[in-house]
């Protein structure tokens, strides 16, 4: 088949994750006709193996977790048992509808086509799908990414679960191995140990959740040990073999014994079987595709967006990016990748909000800076709630008082850190929330407090 027996498109989506879905619509709407190609399930991460998911299991992990604590409460509950099978069937029926919905929408939608198939690049205008042929004005790539598989010496020989495979669970693990000490890793192991299996995290490096400051981290690390999690650091000579039904994992120390083994090293993108260099689409050593600050790649009429272009990870940036490209493209809106603010959760039990810049980036840069931090022991809302584990610490520049960055590791903090980051966002000086009036009792109205005792950063 030739280009010219391919189907015509004005623009070409593939993949319907955050970011595709979105811009269709919106390209739809404005008159052109668009092909949004999706290769498995629509919705892509977050709805079917992310966020949805996995914040449904953290409630369900929560509930169980403080029904065990209501003598504390002064509330008999009795045993308190987990139906992981039950557990299973409730997020199946959430993440089922969430993308039975957007389905529907796609597929009801004028001047919008949903095809099923994998995607690839013939030229730089037209894809192959299939036995079919497609040509686009314009391409759009939300083509995600996928949990990394480690060079780790006897993986491929035993049975190991990513973060999809382990959505899959409908008992709890006797013993889950976790290989990896991030964002991932530590949310599973949390959740997991709640449901109650044991549960044993293997990180190679000296610290959880590297990316944070120093004390940060060892208040993570601390949390998730008082809930009965082993914790190994340093392990810089794993090795995984079979042992029996389960898995035995050597941390070059020690030998950690489990049934289950999930592997949470990190993620790829999915740009390895697109046909890139038929397009002439640059990526870089890591395999994500070249955006400029439009999201536009080396090719003019050819964007990346979500996961797949290495300039952010989250559903919230992937969304931003279809925000950015329909503003610029249908809006006469001039927006960037740059003018956004880093900002995600990490969300364990208590969750931790971040905003900016750490305070070792701070440092890094060498500006002068003033911190604050209040541990969560004195925020009166977290006394009443029984929740007090955890911080809340900001950084801001000493010259502009404008805020320079936020972590707030605490009950509610995925919430609180959007006052901070809505503050952020609008250049004002901190002052502004410590002259506001804020609601008593909340977990939030302890920043100002929080931001009036600020100190010189050292």
């Amino acid at each position: 088949m030739s280009s010219s027996e391919a189907t015509a498109y004005d623009a070409i989506i593939v993949g319907a994750g955050q970011a595709g879905p979105s811009l269709a619509g919106r390209l739809a709407d404005a008159g052109q006709t668009v092909a949004i190609v999706e290769r498995k399930l629509v919705g892509g991460t977050c709805v079917n193996y992310g966020c949805i998911p996995t914040k449904t299991w953290v409630a369900s992990a929560y509930a169980a977790h403080l029904a065990r604590r209501g003598a504390e409460y002064g509330i008999g509950t009795g045993d308190v048992t987990v139906d992981m099978a039950k557990v299973k069937a409730r997020k199946d029926e959430i993440i089922t509808a969430d993308r039975v919905q957007v389905e529907g929408w796609l597929e009801g939608s004028d001047n919008c086509t949903l095809i099923r198939g994998h995607a690839r690049f013939i030229d730089p205008h037209t894809m192959e799908v299939g036995d079919q042929l497609i040509t686009g004005k314009r391409i759009f790539l939300n083509v995600g990414g996928r949990a990394t598989v480690p060079d780790i010496p006897g993986l491929a020989d035993v049975d190991y679960l990513t973060n999809v495979g382990i959505l899959d669970l409908d008992v709890v693990p006797e013993h889950l191995v976790i290989i990896g000490g991030s964002y991932i890793g530590l949310e599973f192991a949390q959740m997991f140990r709640r449901f109650g299996a044991e549960v044993t995290v293997v990180e190679r490096g000296p610290r959880l959740a590297s990316r944070e400051d120093d004390d940060v981290c060892v208040a993570i690390k601390d949390i998730l040990e008082r809930e009965g999690i082993a914790i190994q650091l340093n392990s810089n000579d794993i090795r995984v073999e079979k042992d029996g039904d389960g898995v035995a994992v050597s941390t070059g120390t020690d030998v950690v014994r489990g049934s289950h083994l999930l592997v949470a090293v990190g993620r790829v993108p999915n740009t390895d079987d697109l046909g890139l260099d038929a397009a002439g689409v640059d990526t870089d050593a890591r395999g994500y595709i070249t955006v400029d600050d439009e999201l536009r790649t080396n090719v003019e009429h050819i964007w990346a967006l979500g996961d797949c272009n290495g300039r952010g990870a989250f559903t919230h940036t992937s969304y931003n990016d279809f925000e950015i490209v329909a503003a610029n493209l249908l809006d006469d809106e001039p927006r960037r990748v740059s003018d956004r603010i880093p900002t995600y959760a990490l969300y364990i039990d208590p969750p931790l909000g971040r905003a900016g810049m750490t305070v070792a980036q701070v440092k890094a840069s060498g500006r002068k800076a003033l911190v604050g931090k209040r541990p969560m022991t004195r925020v009166g809302r977290a006394i009443e709630k029984g929740e007090t584990q955890g911080f809340m610490k900001v950084v801001v520049d000493a010259e502009t008082n404008q805020i320079l960055g936020a972590a707030i590791l605490g009950v509610g903090g995925d919430e609180v850190v959007h006052c901070i980051l809505d503050l952020m966002a609008a250049k004002a000086p901190y002052t502004t929330m410590t002259h506001t009036v804020h609601i008593h009792p909340t977990v939030a109205e302890l920043v100002p407090t929080m931001l009036e005792g600020l100190r010189p950063l050292q």
